[in-house]
């Protein structure tokens, strides 16, 4: 049976945070700054006004998507480490979006050789993590996300998924700390890679608390 390999796409796939900033000086005069805190907390006005509130904020992130998709720019190494993983593992990308901009991502993705289902989820993603393992027959499974509260919410509703925690954008990485409910944390699709293989190839599902493994 071929392994199930759940990925995430912004900051993961996608550098987002870096073109999200540069959209927001540019059409909204607000600096972004992406210390790996709140979203709300990271903007301020160029012109010293008041903050964006957080109500502000998600009405920014919606103009982002889909409109300024094509700003994105794809992480290196991500299309070739998910094209070798293809081989042995089934391949579903997990992405935290309305589902309004379902489409858009796929035809995104579409544009960068990344022809993989999709599907857009509100929330935790343990749940959709557990249905989909649970549709693909139990095989062994890998997620791959960079927020620990998903790796938190599979780790309760899928324990025997193997949990990777992964931020890809330089700028943020250094400043947010490995998910506690990861078993581990890699920032790189060459090393990434090399331990997902080794997950399937080891064919042993999980093992809940994570028994954390190095990079």
């Amino acid at each position: 049976m071929k392994g199930l390999l759940i990925c995430d796409c912004d900051e993961v796939l996608l550098h987002m945070v870096r073109h999200f900033g540069v959209w927001l000086r540019e059409h909204h005069d607000i600096d972004f700054t992406a210390n790996g805190g709140d979203f709300a907390t990271s903007m301020t006005r160029i012109s010293g006004g008041p903050a964006p509130t957080r109500e502000e904020m998600w009405g920014l992130l919606e103009g982002f998507f889909p409109a300024e998709m094509g700003r994105q720019t794809l992480v290196p190494h991500a299309r070739e480490a998910l094209a070798a993983l293809s081989h042995v593992a089934d391949v579903v990308l997990l992405t935290n979006l309305a589902d309004h901009n379902r489409e858009p991502r796929i035809a995104q993705l579409l544009g960068h050789d990344m022809a993989y289902r999709v599907e857009t989820n509100q929330g935790g993603k343990g749940d959709p993590v557990a249905r989909l393992v649970a549709e693909h027959g139990n095989p062994v499974t890998v997620f791959v996300d960079d927020l620990a509260v998903h790796h938190a919410s599979v780790a309760k509703h899928a324990p025997e998924v193997h949990r990777l925690h992964m931020i890809s954008e330089p700028a943020l990485a250094p400043n947010v700390p490995p998910a506690p409910a990861a078993h581990v944390r890699i920032d790189d699709w060459q090393a990434a890679q090399v331990w997902i293989a080794d997950r399937f190839a080891a064919g042993l599902p999980a093992t809940s608390p994570p028994e954390r493994t190095p990079a």
